[in-house]
């Protein structure tokens, strides 16, 4: 968090919350989401502003709830999440980078839901591959020690048997199948925060 965060937080304890005014789209990009575009239910735009968006991601954690925010000097901006707390991109040097330009060098665990969302956690970090990127990760899975097609992995997706391996960097990753309704309440996020009732 930036030090003027700091200080701002303690220089006025007390501001109220905001909720419903910034989303995470599912590619990692920022959404401002002012009144027309809430009480539509849209996206919102997306933030383009280099320094805005760098002072975001460094700014940007979680409550005890699995609610989301951006801590806006003393101002904590709740975020709607439209897929998971972080969206990953594959990057050739680092792995993966979240969209917080963080690198992810390892995953330990990889999620597929039905329709074939990957979602890759380390520790304490869950992030939604960027679908753009899918198909490069698909490329590495292995079943039951063989490369997995597609026939096998639509196979795999719908209950099929069988040991599902992503290879990595070098390591063997689980993975599991995972109801995409459920996303949420297994890795404990709120996808839509709003006020304590």
């Amino acid at each position: 968090m930036d030090d003027i965060v700091k200080q701002a937080m303690a220089k006025w304890p007390n501001v109220p919350h905001c909720y419903g005014w910034l989303a995470l789209d599912a590619r990692g990009g920022w959404r401002m989401r002012d009144e027309a575009a809430q009480q539509a239910n849209a996206a919102g735009d997306k933030l383009n502003n280099a320094a805005l968006v760098g002072f975001i991601n460094r700014n940007y954690g979680h409550d005890d709830a699995g609610r989301w925010y951006f801590q806006n000097g003393p101002q904590r901006v709740y975020v709607n999440l439209e897929a998971a707390p972080y969206i990953a991109r594959t990057d050739p040097a680092q792995g993966l980078l979240l969209h917080t330009g963080a690198a992810l060098a390892n995953i330990e665990r990889l999620y597929l839901t039905e329709v074939g969302i990957a979602i890759v956690q380390t520790g304490d970090v869950v992030a939604q591959l960027d679908d753009r990127d899918v198909a490069q990760l698909f490329e590495a899975l292995e079943l039951d020690g063989k490369p997995a097609g597609d026939e096998a992995l639509l196979r795999w997706l719908d209950g099929g048997a069988g040991t599902l391996t992503l290879r990595w960097r070098g390591e063997a990753v689980p993975v599991e199948r995972i109801a995409r309704a459920s996303l949420a309440q297994h890795f404990n996020f709120v996808p839509t925060p709003a006020p304590d009732a």
